[in-house]
């Protein structure tokens, strides 16, 4: 009962959150909030939740990483693919052996081993925290696909960098070309296993679905139950069981992309993942803020492994590791931005200082910080305990603190104002999408208007019908031929006004139809069901 207990606190500090961010008349960051409440939960109940990284790695990293794979746009992912390779890879390796070294100069009773395992764990980017950030300063879209690409990939690199620093730790030895080729063998076998996994899976659901039919709870049960099995059989095989995660959800969306699964199961699937996503994204941080007090009680221990008397040194400590990964990070992007724009011929841009500094700051950690440092041995081979373990341990918890902390004030200062030209090549795809779309459903309605009318008595009213919703479509045809620039301008302003007013009357519509439940004018099923479809509209319109 105790465990139940503790689950359910969490999770109501999670809704409280949730409640809160919208009732603080001050842009504080959600992940913050949660953390706060955490440490709210561990002075109240005098409890503590005893942390098992691996069953952590394994509740809350598959479900999330395989969802950011899911949804991450592909075209930009591939686009970008360069930039993110020298973020995700080269970034860390440069970030594991600066800050490695820079930590065991500060702090000469953490061995060097022990440094490099804290510097792989801080490396890694949480695109999470990024993005409830800048919830109400939006990233433009094409750096936040690339700090999400980053994201996908950094988390694996970085613990695969933490592998071997903690076994340089335990045994003593070190040798580059055995982490080499480990490194080649968890990162292709993670891969293979979460594409060959989802294509199987999903080849089996789909002729199940096509021979038997369709039940929308079974499909969002199997699509939850993938980034599980990639990440468990990948790990079984020591393979890197977050590169299956992130491989069978980017399998997944393009399988998903062949539109086999009904409309119902697509919009209930969406509702129930967003639920998994802001509740395991919110225990995780209300995890951490619930353990910052236990890890402070440390403190003074802690301190005695500095060689110092005051804990404030801690402080110092931290504000100066922080201080490290922001300069590396400064110089590795605005070098890559600057060899980017050589490589294309291309002159900086005026605003180049501030997305770069937006890059910089944006490096935030989180989840994965918390979960690996967890993760370190508490004895060497030889039975003596991890030198500095719990240093380590709090160091990366105020750095994922204070990293968030710095990027939440500073990122709204970075863009706000910002003013990027709108993508010219996303506009024309679009527009070609509409324009592919609306002729593709005037053939339908013609096809279908022939077979639904032939020979029946009524026939006029299936070509009136027809014609009708024919002549919304060959609107739209006619403006997107219209070469006038100003013409096209003026039918998008159009479609966001009818958009707005849409938007009006199904709320009117809805409100009406919960009016005549609640007076038993129509019966309960009746409501849920219109109140349904108004709701897969608003949706549809609101997108």
């Amino acid at each position: 009962m105790a465990t139940i207990s503790i689950v359910l606190i969490l999770l109501l500090a999670v809704v409280a959150s949730g409640f809160l961010a919208r009732m603080i008349p001050y842009a504080i960051p959600l992940p913050l909030l949660q953390v706060a409440l955490g440490a709210v939960i561990a002075f109240a109940t005098n409890t503590r939740v005893e942390l098992d990284p691996e069953i952590f790695f394994v509740l809350f990293l598959p479900p999330l990483l395989f969802l950011d794979g899911w949804r991450i746009p592909k075209i930009g992912l591939f686009r970008d693919i360069s930039t993110i390779l020298e973020l995700s890879l080269g970034l860390v390796i440069f970030t594991v052996v600066g800050m490695g070294f820079l930590i065991h100069w500060m702090i000469p009773a953490m061995p060097l081993a022990v440094a490099f395992a804290l510097a792989a764990v801080i490396s890694p980017t949480d695109p999470v925290a990024v993005s409830a950030i800048a919830s109400k300063t939006p990233i433009p879209k094409r750096l936040m696909h690339i700090l999400e690409g980053e994201s996908l990939l950094n988390d694996a690199s970085g613990l695969v960098c933490l592998r071997f620093a903690v076994a340089a730790a335990v045994t003593g030895t070190f040798s580059l070309a055995d982490a080499s080729l480990t490194f080649l063998y968890l990162a292709i076998g993670g891969i293979s296993v979460g594409v060959i996994l989802t294509i199987i899976v999903t080849r089996v659901k789909m002729w199940v679905a096509r021979h038997f039919g369709e039940e929308s709870g079974t499909q969002i049960l199997i699509s939850l139950l993938i980034p599980f099995g990639a990440y468990i059989i990948a790990e079984h095989l020591h393979c890197s069981g977050i590169l299956a995660a992130v491989a069978a959800g980017i399998t997944m969306s393009y399988a998903e992309a062949t539109g086999q699964a009904l409309a119902a199961t697509r919009v209930r699937r969406n509702v129930v993942w967003d639920t998994v996503q802001f509740a395991a994204n919110g225990i995780i941080f209300v995890i951490l803020g619930e353990q910052l007090p236990g890890i402070a009680e440390e403190a003074a221990h802690i301190v005695k492994e500095t060689g110092h008397h005051e804990a404030w040194w801690l402080g110092v400590y931290v504000v100066a590791i922080v201080t490290g990964l922001l300069a590396m990070r400064f110089v590795w992007v605005w070098v890559s931005f600057r060899i980017t724009m050589f490589r294309k011929k291309q002159q900086p841009p005026a605003y180049m200082m501030r997305i770069v500094a937006a890059s910089s700051v944006a490096g935030i950690k989180g989840a994965i910080t918390l979960a690996g440092i967890l993760t370190l041995p508490l004895v060497l081979n030889d039975g003596t305990p991890l030198p500095a373990r719990d240093l380590a341990i709090f160091l990366a918890a105020g750095v994922i603190i204070l990293s968030i902390m710095i990027a939440s004030f500073a990122l709204p200062r970075l863009l706000n104002g910002l003013e990027i030209s709108p993508d010219a090549i996303h506009e024309a795809e679009e527009d070609f999408a509409r324009v592919s779309a609306a002729h593709a459903a005037i053939k339908a309605i013609e096809l279908a208007q022939h077979d639904m009318a032939e020979g029946r008595p009524d026939a006029d009213l299936y070509v009136d019908v027809s014609a009708r919703v024919m002549e919304l479509y060959r609107h739209r045809l006619d403006t997107h031929m219209e070469e006038d620039e100003r013409a096209r301008e003026e039918f998008r302003k159009i479609n966001e006004i009818e958009q707005a007013m849409r938007l009006i009357a199904l709320k009117a519509e809805r409100d009406e139809i919960f009016r005549l439940g609640r007076s038993r004018k129509i019966e309960d099923d009746v409501m849920r069901k219109l109140v349904r479809e108004i709701d897969i509209l608003e949706g549809q319109y609101s997108s």
